[in-house]
């Protein structure tokens, strides 16, 4: 373990945060891949998992895959654990297609095959009801215990042979704390479940618009409970409830409006 190593995952904790700084992280990334030295290299998958936790995007998985193939062993190993970090929870068919690919290619590699278990294991974490994001509240908050439960898993794989493919294999238990359902719930006020219409679409950034913007686009209507995925939100889509919170994620305490709230929005 080195302190390249730690810095690597430093600045991918800056940069996770918010969308801009993400895109920065993930070309100085590259770049360092094409010209940094090995110990910094062994790093990279676990800072792109950071970055893009529980958030498959397309160049992520891509650059990963590359990686599980890499002639370094840590730096392949890193790889297969971060591409079950970058799907964790979701059930994506590319990164399972991967990992079963992974299995065969490595059936004879005994620390990369339990690799490759884990790595499955936590892509279908929860049979897909699951995420492992510390960002929740529209992505303005951060859990600071979900955080560091990502924080010792990825320090540990700094040094994969003495921990996770020692003796310390309960390491991997900490990614407990940073496990939590990313479905939507309505409950009424007695916190019974109910079937409320939600419109479920991207966000988008309304910060300084004037009026009342929509705040999602290519929506669709569902009713709950309904799934949230990475850069999902929802927004009510009926007018006979009014919800207790701002944000609709998680439980969400609903109440129905009376016959006279409805009647002034009427008039």
């Amino acid at each position: 373990m080195t302190a390249q190593g730690a810095a690597v995952i430093g600045i991918a904790a800056v940069a996770c945060g918010e969308e801009v700084g993400r895109e920065m992280a993930f070309r100085m990334v590259d770049h360092v891949l094409q010209y940094g030295e090995l110990n910094v290299k062994r790093a990279i998958p676990l800072g792109l998992a950071l970055l893009s936790i529980s958030n498959p995007r397309v160049p992520v998985v891509d650059t990963l895959s590359k990686l599980t193939h890499d002639q370094d062993e840590l730096v392949s190993q890193n790889a297969i654990i971060a591409l079950g970090l970058v799907g964790a929870g979701t059930n994506h068919s590319r990164i399972a297609t991967l990992l079963r690919q992974l299995a065969a290619f490595y059936s004879k590699e005994p620390n990369h095959l339990f690799l490759v278990r884990i790595a499955q294991g936590i892509l279908h974490m929860g049979k897909g009801l699951m995420t492992l994001s510390p960002f929740h509240s529209d992505n303005m908050l951060m859990s600071s215990v979900g955080m560091a439960g990502l924080m010792i898993l990825l320090h540990s794989f700094l040094d994969a042979k003495h921990t996770v493919l020692g003796d310390r294999h309960y390491m991997m238990y900490s990614l407990v704390i940073a496990m939590r359902p990313r479905m939507l719930v309505a409950v009424d006020e007695d916190l019974e479940p109910i079937q409320v219409p939600v419109r479920v679409g991207q966000a988008l950034d309304t910060v300084g618009q004037a009026g009342k913007p929509r705040s999602i686009t290519g929506f669709q209507t569902h009713k709950t409970p309904v799934l949230l995925g990475a850069n999902e939100r929802a927004e009510l889509a009926s007018n006979d409830y009014v919800a207790l919170s701002n944000v609709l994620e998680g439980v969400v305490i609903m109440r129905k409006k009376t016959l006279e709230e409805l009647e002034a929005e009427d008039d």
